[in-house]
């Protein structure tokens, strides 16, 4: 057949257009509404890895983007396949992630007839959590249609889009003639500051005797580290981060002070705070202590750099608001800071950084043979003995609390979970999307014995794949955030739901293939990460943790740190006024 009567399918439109734009990977779980895509993958040299479950092929796209910046993508099956995939989606729209998501539906003649794995609006389910949904409906738009997703997932704030493409508009094949070819695949925006914004900034900062750097997720994403780092030297700002952006600068860079949220200990050291705050994609919210919380005090002059204007203004006032992209705006930023003399900050940025190494203070020396472990140790040894660029995948409630206290990231896309969606269960995905974007680092996931419950079937994943991820479930028994929290507000004796048995999750890894150990006292831990390591294939040790260490930001979460006599103490959210 000669290229001027060549009929592609569907499919094979798909496939080539993403190989087209660069995509070398597609995380799925196989469907027949999809069989010709999958036909097509192969074709074009696309490298499928299929999971046990849609959310974690979700999850996985969304950890390919995220610590690469490039575009990642899911395709699932139709209605049951697409309803297990909604969790990711969501998780993929609220943290700003670049991920788009092929889904397929029943044939378009068969609507309304009640037809297998139909009778669901897709699209309408899926819209308040995507920048774009859209139905293809005519099998020669599929090229062009998929070019205008993959620029909506990139462009302007990134995040997610879904397509669904019917089986029968996947399956028909069109003359080559009649297809609209794709346009705009290489299209990236990148709106660089007005000089005055610049100019407004720097007279701001240079005012200031404590400016503040926040830093998030916008970051990694614009790959704007070398002129973050460019510009915080030029200045002597310390740089911190909230939630997203850990890594930005490296941890023991003078300039790197961590969470945002540390900054609250100086009111209580008595010492002044921040007194200007430049914030470079990131978001005032959950990581900023919310509504009340937040550790930069009401009234400090705030610049925000962002791609969404409507973070302008969200919880409280910004006297600089500049719709820029992070890695032009630091540039500019940096270009401009060279030509000033700035005043010497260095006991300022000396003070605010050195309350990241407070943490190693509050738990005394680790006894190697203690029963069960304390958490803290626990993440600490496991840091110790990791690798150099390890890249940490975290999961869970308040194993995440632990390993965000203790771990180290020196690169943006070393330290990842869930965010703003508080998702649990992420962590099989995001570290199997991790390790296929990073085949020359090592994937480390830390998580809790609650949160591996959600896809521990993943374990047979990465065996399938040869994917040597080394999984640590922190096992304390419990829903231990919920316990916890019920332990401050009514009591231990009114715990609820919230228990776990001792599970040999390590056995349940073993039976699908994975190196497998049991860890009930610290100096074990070290010696079992390092043969999980040399072993070559994925990994489980099941560490026993103590129950009874509650994560000392849990009195916080739950409003019990210091409640008014009008308050009714609620989990999570600022308390409830009377």
């Amino acid at each position: 057949m000669t290229a001027a009567n060549h009929r592609p399918d569907g499919g094979e439109l798909l496939a080539r257009t993403l190989a087209e734009a660069g995509v070398e990977h597609i995380f799925a779980l196989h469907g027949g509404h999809l069989e010709s895509f999958w036909q097509g993958c192969l074709r074009h040299g696309l490298q499928l890895t299929d999971f046990r479950h849609e959310a974690s092929a979700g999850h996985a796209a969304d950890a390919y983007a995220r610590t690469t910046g490039r575009l990642g993508v899911c395709a699932i099956t139709s209605g049951p396949g697409f309803t297990n995939a909604i969790t990711a989606i969501a998780n993929a729209f609220l943290d700003g992630i670049p991920a788009l998501f092929i889904v397929g539906s029943p044939p378009l003649r068969d609507v309304e007839t009640n037809p297998l794995q139909g009778g669901i609006d897709q699209i309408a389910m899926v819209t308040p959590s995507v920048k774009w949904a859209h139905r293809v409906t005519h099998t020669e738009r599929i090229p062009e249609l998929t070019a205008q997703a993959v620029r909506t997932c990139l462009n302007g704030r990134p995040g997610p889009v879904l397509l669904e493409i019917p089986i029968d508009v996947l399956h028909i094949p069109v003359d080559e003639s009649l297809v609209h070819p794709p346009t705009g695949l290489g299209v990236r925006t990148t709106p660089a500051p007005a000089p005055r914004d610049v100019a407004a900034i720097i007279a701001m900062l240079r005012a200031a005797e404590r400016p503040a750097l926040f830093v998030g997720n916008g970051i990694r994403l614009a790959a704007a580290e070398a002129e973050l780092l460019r510009f915080a030297e030029a200045s002597g700002i310390p740089v911190f981060c909230g939630g997203h952006g850990y890594g930005a600068l490296p941890y023991d860079h003078p300039l790197y002070g961590k969470d945002l949220a540390l900054l609250s200990l100086l009111g209580m050291m008595g010492q002044p705070g921040v007194d200007a705050l430049l914030v470079v994609g990131a978001r005032f919210g959950l990581f900023t202590g919310g509504r009340h919380g937040t550790p930069v005090a009401p009234g400090v002059p705030v610049a925000q750099i962002d791609l969404h204007a409507p973070e302008f203004g969200r919880l409280r006032e910004v006297r600089i608001p500049v719709l820029a992209d992070a890695r032009e705006a630091l540039h500019a930023l940096a270009d401009a800071a060279v030509g000033f003399d700035w005043p010497d900050r260095s006991a300022w940025a000396a003070t605010a950084t050195g309350l990241k190494h407070l943490a190693g203070s509050l738990y005394g020396a680790p006894d190697p043979a203690a029963t069960p472990v304390h958490p803290y140790h626990a993440v600490a040894a496991i840091a110790a003995a990791a690798p150099p660029e390890t890249i940490y995948v975290v999961d869970g409630g308040e194993a995440s609390a632990w390993s965000h206290m203790v771990l180290r990231a020196s690169a943006s896309w070393q330290l990842i979970g869930a965010g703003y969606h508080g998702c649990l269960g992420v962590g099989p995905g995001m570290a199997i999307g991790a390790a296929i974007a990073h085949p020359d680092k090592r994937v480390l996931q830390i998580t809790g014995d609650g949160a591996i419950g959600f896809h521990i079937q993943e374990f047979e994943t990465m065996a399938r794949h040869g994917l040597p991820v080394v999984t640590v479930i922190l096992n304390n028994r419990l829903w231990g955030m919920s316990a916890h929290g019920q332990d401050l507000v009514y009591g231990r004796e009114q715990r609820v739901i919230c228990s776990l048995p001792d599970t040999p999750y390590e056995t349940v890894a073993a039976a699908f293939g994975c190196h497998a150990e049991r860890v009930e006292r610290l100096a074990e831990l070290a010696p079992a990460l390092r043969r999980a390591l040399d072993s070559g294939r994925p990994a489980c040790i099941n560490v026993l943790i103590d129950p009874d260490e509650m994560h000392p930001s849990m009195p916080a979460m739950v409003g019990a740190d210091n409640p008014a006599e009008n308050e009714i103490m609620i989990p999570y959210y600022d308390n409830i006024r009377l």
